[in-house]
């Protein structure tokens, strides 16, 4: 049997805040909202959740701010358009736009310090984060 990632967790200490960061960002709502868990629908099936520290269990071992999210994009306009809406949004940026091997890409960050990574594909032969 073949598994498939479908939900990125992220632990946070206060999800109804991070949703409403994360609804404000990615311009849509929860799907599922509590205290201490909330959930939006992505593109392609996959689900990005929203777990309070607190309340995981097993309990969260990884230091805050030890995940990151990559957002891919078409071209490097792309990217320098979502950089300047999110440096004018507040967010602040870990990385500025800059070429790796993988393309074009810079780093913001959540309020619980997770990396938000932004990206262009390089042509054929670069690898993805």
């Amino acid at each position: 049997m073949m598994l498939s990632a479908g939900i990125i967790l992220l632990y946070v200490e206060n999800p109804i805040n991070s949703a409403s960061f994360y609804a404000d960002l990615l311009g849509r709502t929860p799907m599922e909202a509590s205290p201490t868990f909330a959930m939006f629908g992505m593109e392609h099936g996959v689900k990005l959740g929203l777990w309070s520290r607190q309340s995981v269990e097993p309990k969260a071992v990884s230091l805050p701010g030890a995940g990151e999210i990559a957002f891919t994009l078409p071209d490097d306009d792309a990217v320098r358009a979502t950089h300047a809406d999110w440096s004018r949004r507040g967010l602040t940026i870990a990385q500025e736009p800059a070429a790796m091997d993988f393309g074009f890409t810079f780093v913001a960050l959540d309020p619980d310090g997770h990396r938000l990574r932004v990206f262009a594909p390089a042509a054929p032969g670069g690898t993805a984060p």
